[in-house]
């Protein structure tokens, strides 16, 4: 029997999720419906959206799923949009701006493309931008009280999250830029008495998708196939953070920094674990040796 069948439905929100095609879109759209949510999903492949509803239809019958072929970055027709998006969900809950991009190359700043830099940062800071926009018109019009009724979710990155990440200059840049809109945004919505909705940034963590595992070292590889989490997991309790979701903003993570480092250190091993991390520091590995016989001499 379909595990979908089994559990009792609680309130239906309505949820928009970008990019929800593939991915950890893909798992957290899976999860909303699962607990009998209202989802709309974008993407910007029209026969990986169309193969995305069809799945998600099959598995969950009767589930109440919607999906709209768009780019986040795109500036026409944002009106038939937001009609699509009210005339389908009513009342929108919930938007989580998941679309992005890393670029098509992991590679030094000068050797990417003028057009591939472009469009990475639109997807990431621009689409962020564009679609939070489009979310607080829907929202603002909806029934409103004191305290947040609404949540707009981001995903960017931490500081610690760009130091860390493998990832280009484009990707990083925009991602640390996505972090800052969320919390610009948070203020200026309250500065303005927009107290019904708040707006937050969404830490997945190390997710197994092909974005994560493209072009890495055999080393690396296995460090992140060992401790990366699949979506399904990391959407099953996201969501239940979201759907939660009560404040005017703040960082909600799939696992606390000191939750992920214990993850790391008892899936991979200690030792293991060197190798990986020291080719992501800053300093990379020759600085960090000759550091290392500095401090030797200083009798550091």
């Amino acid at each position: 029997m379909n595990m979908y069948t089994e559990r009792p439905r609680q309130r239906s929100y309505g949820i928009v999720i970008t990019g929800g095609s593939r991915g950890l879109g893909y798992a957290l759209a899976r999860e909303f419906l699962f607990h009998g949510d209202r989802v709309l999903i974008t993407g910007r492949d029209g026969e990986n959206l169309d193969l995305a509803l069809e799945s998600l239809k099959t598995e969950i019958k009767g589930c109440e799923i919607y999906g709209l072929c768009r780019n986040v970055n795109d500036t026409e027709d944002l009106g038939l949009f937001r009609s699509f998006v009210v005339t389908r969900l009513g009342q929108v809950d919930r938007w989580i701006n998941n679309a992005g991009t890393a670029g098509l190359r992991k590679a030094p700043l000068w050797e990417i493309d003028e057009q591939d830099i472009l469009e990475t940062c639109t997807t990431n800071l621009f689409g962020s931008l564009l679609m939070s926009r489009l979310a607080i018109e829907i929202m603002s019009r909806q029934p409103s009280e004191d305290v947040p009724l609404y949540h707009i979710f981001n995903m960017g990155f931490s500081p610690s999250g760009a130091r860390f990440s493998r990832s280009n200059v484009p990707h990083k840049a925009s991602k640390l830029g996505v972090a800052a809109v969320s919390r610009f945004l948070r203020k200026e919505l309250q500065e303005q008495g927009f107290k019904a909705i708040g707006v937050h940034e969404l830490s997945p963590g190390l997710v197994k998708t092909g974005l994560l595992l493209r072009d890495t070292e055999a080393d690396t590889r296995d460090f992140l196939e060992c401790v990366a989490e699949s979506p399904e997991k990391v959407a099953a309790k996201l969501v239940l953070k979201i759907r939660g979701a009560h404040s005017a903003g703040g960082r909600i993570r799939y696992r606390s920094l000191a939750g992920m480092g214990l993850h790391i250190l008892t899936q991979f091993g200690l030792k293991k674990l060197v190798r990986p991390l020291r080719e992501n520091l800053p300093f990379g590995k020759r600085q960090n040796s000759k550091l290392k016989s500095h401090n030797r001499t200083l009798h550091f």
